[in-house]
């Protein structure tokens, strides 16, 4: 319990800093790293809150923070200008930074283990298809939804919102968007099922000791 406790210290500490990093002085201007940003301080507070009443296992915590690290630095640079994947594109003569890519397909990984939890603690569903089934629904659902608010602040800000998009030209971007979202949710089942039911096992029995201390 007192590693676990430590982990997720670790990973906020850590986080926070990176934050703080990706919001000074970004190459991108203020508005986009604000929205790229704003699922970030969406989620941090509602974590902290339900720590106690509803921890979640290393693996969800982990995927979280890497999620958080990706939608940090697109933020930072913006999603078209990342340097890496800048050099990436020039290197090898790609049409466009593929750096959003990356991140929609992390808008599938990380949402897809966290649905997986609670859908497998909170709900009768067991293992099996339709679990399986759920949460590529569920992240496909948050995938869309996401493209919806993309849509509503390009409406709402017009041209400002071009970084924030980062469709770089191409008409087909959200459908690839949200397919990514949905490979990404069925890559990490196939991953990482294994390890999560394992770590759902240990965090039902460290919930359980403290219900019984109490």
């Amino acid at each position: 319990m007192e590693h676990a406790r430590r982990e997720r210290i670790a990973l906020l500490v850590s986080l926070l800093a990176i934050l703080v990093w990706g919001g000074y002085a970004p190459k991108a201007d203020r508005l986009t790293w604000l929205l790229e940003n704003l699922p970030v301080f969406i989620a941090l507070p509602l974590l902290l809150a339900t720590y106690r009443t509803f921890p979640f296992t290393p693996l969800a915590y982990a995927l979280m923070w890497l999620f958080a690290l990706v939608l940090i630095i697109g933020g930072h640079y913006s999603y078209a200008e990342v340097p890496p994947f800048n050099w990436l594109r020039d290197h090898f003569q790609l049409a466009r930074n593929h750096y959003d890519r990356l991140g929609h397909l992390m808008q599938g990984i990380a949402p897809a283990i966290v649905a997986r939890e609670i859908l497998l603690r909170k709900t009768p569903l067991t293992h099996g298809g339709w679990l399986f089934f759920m949460v590529c629904s569920v992240t496909l659902a948050i995938s869309a939804s996401y493209e919806f608010i993309e849509w509503w602040t390009a409406l709402l800000t017009g041209s400002a919102a071009n970084a924030f998009l980062a469709t770089q030209g191409d008409v087909w971007d959200t459908q690839w968007d949200m397919f990514l979202a949905l490979c990404g949710a069925i890559l990490s089942q196939l991953l990482f099922s294994r390890v999560h039911d394992k770590q759902l096992r240990g965090i039902d029995a460290t919930l359980f000791l403290r219900k019984v201390q109490c």
